[in-house]
């Protein structure tokens, strides 16, 4: 162990034991998304002792991205996020291997895209787009790969209401509803699903947003997030996963 990261896993081996902490360092985690959640999820994983990381995301750091995402600030704007996730990881845990991709994962080339990378333990499906979480979760179920993924956390306001459950038994969350129809039409079973059970608030100015037609105005947005709402998603998505690669779960 070197220097710069002696003592480092020092709290974690109190709680996983050296066996379990083994586990977690021989692990590969594929994070796909790296927005609030995913962001947040990624940084998690690297502090708590995952071995590999695989950061899947297409965008770049915006300066809307500033209020919820652990690897937005005013010095990383512009730059791809993947790649600034992997330099949030080195220096975190250099004992991390990373793989940063600067990709738009395309819903009918999933198992092409994600099959010509690393195999992961686990995916992590931190993506907002419908189509895409669909053809991720019916490639991670054809593959045999454990997958769990988060729904919405847009216009939220208590994390206390978000758990873990079968897409099959979600309530409430609007995403999950679509998803979970989808699942059922498609034969995906039992993908475990992070939602909230909390009514979304309607976005304030919500009426300026949409046109006349009934939609969204170009640049303008109804989806608002707090601060700390995505964050607590992926902390609870890294805990998820680091609890079920040492059989904690």
């Amino acid at each position: 162990m070197s220097a710069t990261t002696e003592g480092t896993t020092d709290r974690l081996r109190l709680i996983l034991g050296d066996e379990g902490l083994d586990l977690l360092q021989r692990s590969r985690v594929m994070v796909l998304g790296l927005g609030g959640v995913g962001s947040s999820c990624a940084e998690a994983l690297a502090r708590g002792g995952v071995g590999s990381l695989v950061l899947v995301d297409r965008d770049v750091v915006t300066p809307s991205n500033i209020n919820r995402q652990a690897l937005a600030f005013q010095s990383t704007i512009g730059r791809p996020k993947a790649e600034v996730m992997a330099q949030m990881v080195a220096d975190i845990n250099p004992a991390c291997a990373t793989l940063p991709v600067q990709a738009f994962i395309d819903k009918d080339r999933v198992a092409k895209q994600l099959g010509a990378l690393p195999r992961p333990d686990y995916v992590v499906d931190a993506i907002d787009t419908i189509s895409q979480k669909l053809a991720i979760a019916a490639w991670c179920q054809q593959a045999g790969i454990p997958e769990v993924s988060a729904m919405g956390g847009a216009n939220k306001l208590d994390p206390s209401r978000l758990r873990f459950a079968p897409i099959e038994k979600t309530t409430v969350d609007p995403l999950a509803r679509i998803v979970r129809k989808e699942c059922r039409k498609r034969g995906i079973k039992g993908l475990v699903a992070l939602y909230s059970d909390e009514q979304p608030r309607e976005a304030e100015g919500k009426r300026d947003a949409i046109d006349e037609h009934g939609f969204v105005r170009e640049g303008q947005s109804i989806l608002g997030t707090m601060s700390y709402f995505p964050p607590i998603m992926g902390q609870m998505l890294a805990g998820y996963v680091i609890r079920a690669l040492t059989g904690l779960l």
